[in-house]
């Protein structure tokens, strides 16, 4: 079993270049045409796939939540009433299905209850992610298992023994694990990007991946230089918009940068063998005063 899987029309994993996933999430706040311009800005960066989250707001909501009253922008309502209004229906995902075909970009969500993963078994998107703060609903991921499609996993606010046993729930078959911590925005100090290594030698046979929620581009590039193939990172308009995942997300602009940044570095890492090159020569014979003919 090589550490590779197919996701579409791509190959993830050693040796292929790595899967941007710009995550829209809930940056959106409900309105298609926000959206629709997060879709054309992912587009435009160079991202390969957008995602979005999907909830059953009914199941997926803590009970001790669901009561609790918030201030949004369609007043002051409970985090029930809120979840509701950031929640797409099947038309306005047969938009965003119909949108991101127009664009030739791929889509995916997170599922966050069986429900949901139910609701977009109407939807022939190439993958499910599994978010963090489900990694231990051992049913939900059975159940996005029996799909058929594959499946990524956030590793965040997790132990290695919970990973373990989210692993084992799952199945290794056509899985990604990604590394990640819960924090939004996340300090440097507790990225803990080494983690990338320690999960390519827990898990031998699966991609591993990089899901950031830090402000600024450079550690996931690093993530790259780490052994990550996947990296997502939230992408938002405007950092200043309303929504709690807002300030941990990268503006369009950015988004564009860090595309780059990923591809120079995979460029940059080179395959380890260590060669002269023909643009070394020149210099070689201009500067090596001493010859040695090996």
């Amino acid at each position: 079993m090589g550490r590779e899987i197919k996701l579409g029309k791509r190959m993830v994993g050693d040796g292929h270049p790595a899967f941007v996933i710009a995550e829209i999430g809930i940056n959106h706040n409900g309105d298609l045409d926000i959206t629709r311009a997060m879709i054309d800005a992912a587009v435009h960066a160079g991202a390969d796939a957008v995602k979005f989250q999907k909830r059953t707001p009914e199941v997926s909501t803590p009970e001790a939540q669901k009561t609790q009253m918030r201030e949004t922008p369609w007043g002051y309502i409970t985090y029930l009433d809120y979840r509701y209004k950031v929640e797409f229906n099947e038309a306005q995902y047969g938009e965003i299905d119909r949108h991101c075909r127009e664009k030739g970009i791929a889509w995916m969500v997170s599922v966050w209850d069986e429900p949901a993963v139910d609701f977009m078994e109407k939807f022939d998107t190439p993958a499910y992610k599994i978010p963090s703060a489900s990694l231990t609903d051992h049913k939900l991921l059975k159940h996005a298992r029996k799909t058929g499609k594959p499946i990524i996993i956030s590793t965040g606010m997790s132990t290695m023994a919970q990973i373990h046993k989210g692993v084992k729930a799952v199945g290794e078959e056509n899985l990604v694990i990604m590394h990640c911590t819960s924090t939004y925005p996340c300090e440097p100090e507790e990225l803990n990007l080494k983690v990338i290594q320690t999960l390519r030698n827990e898990f031998p046979h699966n991609p591993i991946g990089y899901s950031g929620h830090e402000v600024g581009l450079v550690p996931s590039a690093v993530a790259i230089s780490l052994g990550a193939c996947m990296v997502e990172r939230h992408l938002t308009l405007d950092r200043a918009m309303w929504g709690s995942d807002q300030a941990a997300s990268v503006e369009p602009g950015g988004f564009e940068r860090l595309v780059k940044y990923i591809r120079v570095t995979e460029a940059a890492l080179g395959d380890g063998v260590k060669k002269v090159y023909d643009s070394e020569k020149t210099s070689l014979k201009k500067l090596r005063r001493v010859a040695d003919d090996e």
